[in-house]
């Protein structure tokens, strides 16, 4: 199968998926369990995300239309919410509380819907705005940033800060 930045990005929205439905499923004695599922999902998450914003997203506005530029600024909002505020939630609360499931439960619920309003409008305009083989390079330059050091970097920043998001923003 040929490389395509959009398939490694859905199959990715797929392993998250099913890494909430397994958090989902756990207890509040799970607290083991809990805690190293986030940590699989804000891996999983995280470099994807941020690879979304330093460059698929910008390069999807550089060729969108009017339509394109909504469906961007949509994403890019539903990022900002799930970085600044749910994730800092979930990690406001108590891994063996019900408020740790609730909020594991919307943060899971904030991504399904975001990764399909991806595929099914974003990454439809996508497929027409760039060529197989840009979608190829795309995929190509996405798994040597995963490997990197910035991007290794840039996720440890990021859950550096949700740490310190739910330290100012206490569970309630």
């Amino acid at each position: 199968m040929a490389r395509d930045i959009l398939k490694t990005l859905q199959t990715e929205h797929e392993k998250v998926r099913a890494l909430f439905d397994k958090i989902n499923d756990t207890t509040d004695r799970a607290v083991k369990t809990r805690g190293e599922l986030l940590e699989d999902i804000e891996d999983a998450l995280i470099p994807h995300a941020k690879w979304e914003e330093l460059v698929f997203y910008p390069a999807f506005k550089e060729r969108a239309d009017r339509d394109g530029l909504q469906t961007h600024a949509e994403a890019v909002a539903e990022h900002h919410a799930v970085e600044q505020t749910v994730i800092p939630d979930v990690h406001a609360a108590e891994v063996d509380s019900p408020a740790f499931a609730g909020r594991v439960k919307v943060f899971g619920e904030f991504v399904d819907h975001h990764a399909g309003e991806e595929e099914k409008t974003m990454f439809k305009m996508a497929r027409s705005m760039f060529s197989a083989e840009e979608r190829a390079s795309l995929d190509e330059q996405y798994e040597q940033w995963k490997a990197s050091s910035e991007a290794q970097a840039i996720v440890a920043k990021e859950k550096a800060k949700a740490s310190l998001k739910s330290v100012v923003r206490p569970s309630s």
